[in-house]
């Protein structure tokens, strides 16, 4: 199943997919022609996925079967990454079960993050399978987390369970199963209402650095 996107009394909440939910360039488009949506008629987004995944990140498939690509694939996701950072309406990943690399970095891009406490591991396991971050990457992560524990998930592969995400901030709640959704629907909606243009810029000033560097092509 591809990304699909269900809009709850004005609260988008866009399901990513039922597998691993790697972003291929199809379920790219899907997303952005989503979040058009989102920005037109919500209020507020939510991400998540379903069952054991919440997203596993680049399509490593696809790449290797199109390498000469790359460096486009790349910029798109990066792009994504971007967007979410600076979209002019609150977002919260409702982090359901695994997310690791650019997938992990996609639900660190929104503006909070609520994972299910009892199961499921969030991880930058870049070091372990010899792939450097981009510099957008990098600033990404840098500056969403303190320097420290930025350091220790960049550079030692760590897998966080849920209170250890909380404890590294890598989320900023827990939620026991069944609930994840539910508890970020329930965070946005004392803030759904700020002027999207306002929250926009806003965001966008804040993050200018990281866009920047997400931006950038080589």
């Amino acid at each position: 199943m591809t990304a699909t996107l269900d809009i709850r009394d004005d609260i988008a909440v866009l399901t990513l997919g039922d597998d691993e939910n790697r972003f291929s360039p199809e379920w790219l488009d899907t997303v952005g022609t989503h979040l058009d949506r989102v920005e037109a008629d919500a209020r507020g987004l939510v991400t998540v996925g379903t069952g054991k995944f919440y997203s596993n990140g680049l399509d490593l498939d696809w790449l290797m079967a199109n390498g000469t690509r790359a460096d486009w694939y790349v910029g798109r996701v990066q792009d994504l990454f971007a967007r979410i950072l600076t979209f002019p309406l609150p977002t919260v990943a409702a982090v359901n079960g695994h997310t690791f690399g650019a997938g992990a970095m996609f639900a660190l891009a929104h503006d909070f993050r609520v994972m299910r406490e009892d199961r499921g591991f969030y991880c930058f396991p870049e070091v372990d399978i010899n792939i450097p971050f981009t510099p957008g990457m990098a600033a990404l992560i840098q500056a969403k987390l303190s320097p420290q524990d930025a350091l220790v998930a960049m550079t030692t592969g760590r897998r966080y369970g849920g209170a250890d995400a909380l404890s590294a901030r890598l989320v900023d709640a827990t939620a026991p199963d069944g609930e994840v959704v539910s508890d970020a629907i329930a965070r946005i909606v004392p803030i759904a209402g700020k002027d999207r243009g306002t929250l926009g810029a806003i965001k966008t000033t804040m993050f200018a650095s990281v866009t920047a560097a997400l931006q950038e092509r080589a």
